[in-house]
């Protein structure tokens, strides 16, 4: 099985320091929904995961990161993409929970879904959190320059072998071509 990981804000859809709240924060960065089609056309499964510790401070509740989440899906659907499988930790930091990245928790629930080894698997991310939990696992780490993404690669620090790409469309070229 073909298995690519992405970060949410900041990859797929504009960030906010404010956290998306509401659908209506949430839109999608030009050619993101149109590159998770394509890999889905190209034979990947698509795993989502995102910190969302807006939960936790009260910003918003599951019942509209629900609704944020269905917005994404329609839209992506509009494109005849998908994503196979989502997976969020709603802990603010101060938690120190196993699921928040940079900690693999979640990664390592992939990883128990998939029944797979996330050895070589993309793993696209803007901040060096989202490279930090999948590099405890191996995974290929992607980072793009979209979201914190500008910032990220600046302040340096980013494992071994990430590759630098200018946003999910160009990553998902890269990662077609070579690992496809």
């Amino acid at each position: 099985m073909k298995l690519v990981i992405l970060d949410r804000d900041g990859v797929i859809n504009f960030d906010s320091p404010q956290f998306i709240k509401n659908p209506h924060e949430w839109n999608p960065i030009p050619g993101s929904l149109e590159a998770i089609a394509l890999l889905n056309q190209s034979g990947f499964r698509v795993a989502l995961a995102t910190n969302q510790s807006g939960i936790e401070r009260g910003l918003f509740d599951m019942a509209t990161l629900n609704a944020i989440h269905d917005k994404m899906h329609r839209a992506l659907a509009q494109f005849g993409g998908r994503i196979d499988a989502l997976f969020y930790c709603p802990h603010a930091a101060e938690a120190n929970c196993s699921c928040r990245k940079p900690k693999p928790g979640m990664l390592e629930e992939i990883a128990r879904r998939f029944a797979m080894d996330l050895k070589d698997v993309p793993n696209v991310g803007d901040s060096l959190r989202d490279l930090q939990a999948g590099e405890a696992l191996g995974t290929q780490n992607i980072l793009v320059r979209t979201g914190k993404g500008t910032k990220t690669l600046a302040e340096g620090n980013l494992p071994e072998n990430t590759w630098i790409c200018d946003d999910l469309a160009d990553a998902v070229q890269r990662i077609i071509v070579e690992l496809d």
